[in-house]
């Protein structure tokens, strides 16, 4: 039998297990970095398998490097160290209340796995067990990245400044990651683009000072709640007129908070934004000019601006050649109408970015909807987001085919 086919073959085996994981992994949703019982679901899974494990100490991550078996030489075609892949998936979930109705709804009040986060969980496990079945296909090793806090929380910059990515020994070579979607995309559908793939995501919170006062005496005060209403529009301006229409930047603000009552004016006003970006250069340029923009219209008026822009995650970037590679698994996989071409990048952030600025790699997105109307339905972190159980076994497949094929890629080139 075919390698290919052994696979298919012994995922169906254990399929019953990666939605058990999954279902055990929704019904118990965890915020942040700190995940103990979903990193015990994970070591629960990873059991017995011919995996050196180690965990976190910053957060509840799980490190699990495999060893492949293929071949007899100790060294890479370069005389050096034999290869490295890294497969990640990341575990946690969102500060939303789940409303699907679905029998493993979550039993955690104000949790939800509505991302789709434990669908990653349990596909790389399954990978990992796939894999260690199948260890005299790799001709190299594999880490697998199970990563906690990327709802905002970098737990990938966590886990590369505790070494993830030197876990083998030599530092990786290729790195690759599957996001699950719950709309926009068909059932059991892959996509990808070279280059950008998903948005910076920057934070910029305004705080605009003046002097409070009567609501029938605005000329005798200093009204900041005007002039930060200013800024908000001016900030709008200034991305259609400062920034190229074809590398765009996006501030959507998200939170104003001024005032007690309608008659008074008060003497702080408080606003922040999101701040999108789909390349370093305009992410540089918005962080000067907004900032530059905020603190001049408060001059203008005589009041005073603190404006603090906070970088967070950075430009996802696909390496062009890891995206070829990637697609043209999808295609001997599973046939090339499962991959549809994505046209543009994702507004959407990602911090797995972080680890493809350090590796070259290639990220992807699974069609997970349930509805075959996938076009209508809740996208990921609505609290109706749904995701289907039936493409666990696609995530596991192509996580297990991209490092073998990797590997082999890496040996003989």
């Amino acid at each position: 039998m075919a390698l290919e086919d052994r696979l298919r073959s012994d995922v169906a085996e254990f399929e019953r297990d990666l939605v058990e994981l999954r279902h055990r992994l929704h019904r118990r949703p965890e915020i942040g970095l700190k995940l103990p019982e979903t990193q015990r679901a994970v070591l629960d899974a990873l059991a017995g398998l011919p995996l050196e494990i180690s965990t976190g100490s910053s957060c509840s991550s799980v490190t699990a490097v495999l060893r492949g078996t293929a071949g007899t030489a100790e060294a890479g075609s370069d005389g050096g160290p034999r290869p490295a892949v890294l497969l990640r998936g990341d575990m946690d979930a969102l500060p939303v209340q789940e409303a699907t109705g679905v029998e493993f709804a979550s039993t955690i009040e104000g949790a939800m796995h509505a991302c789709g986060h434990d669908l990653h969980t349990a596909m790389l496990a399954g990978a990992a067990r796939l894999l260690s079945a199948h260890r005299d296909a790799l001709a190299g090793d594999v880490v697998f990245m199970f990563q906690p806090g990327e709802e905002g929380w970098d737990g990938a910059g966590h886990m590369l400044a505790e070494g993830v990515l030197d876990a083998a020994g030599p530092r990786v070579q290729r790195a690759y990651g599957v996001h699950v979607l719950a709309g926009k995309l068909p059932r059991h559908q892959f996509t990808t683009r070279p280059g950008t793939l998903m948005a910076a995501s920057d934070e910029l919170k305004v705080t605009v000072r003046g002097a409070g006062g009567h609501g029938s005496a605005p000329h005798r005060a200093k009204d900041p709640v005007s002039v930060a209403a200013e800024m908000i529009t001016a900030l709008q301006a200034m991305v259609t007129r400062q920034f190229d229409i074809f590398d765009p930047v996006v501030i959507t603000v998200g939170s104003f908070h001024a005032g007690t009552r309608r008659n008074i004016i008060p003497g702080e006003a408080v606003f922040e934004a999101t701040v999108r970006s789909f390349s370093r250069a305009a992410r540089d340029r918005v962080q000067v000019a907004s900032v530059r923009l905020c603190e001049a219209i408060a001059a203008a008026h005589g009041l005073e601006a603190e404006a603090r822009y906070n970088t967070e995650y950075p430009v996802t970037v696909n390496d062009a050649a890891q995206a070829a590679f990637a697609t043209g698994v999808v295609a001997d996989v599973f046939g090339e109408d499962r991959f549809t071409p994505m046209p543009n990048p994702e507004a959407g952030a990602e911090d797995f970015s972080r680890v493809l600025e350090e590796v070259p790699g290639c990220y992807l997105f699974l069609g997970a909807s349930p509805d075959d109307d996938y076009a209508a339905a809740e996208d990921n972190h609505s609290p109706y987001a749904a995701f289907d159980d039936a493409v666990l076994t696609d995530g596991c497949l192509l996580h297990a085919n991209l490092a073998i094929r990797a590997l082999q890629d890496l040996t003989t080139n």
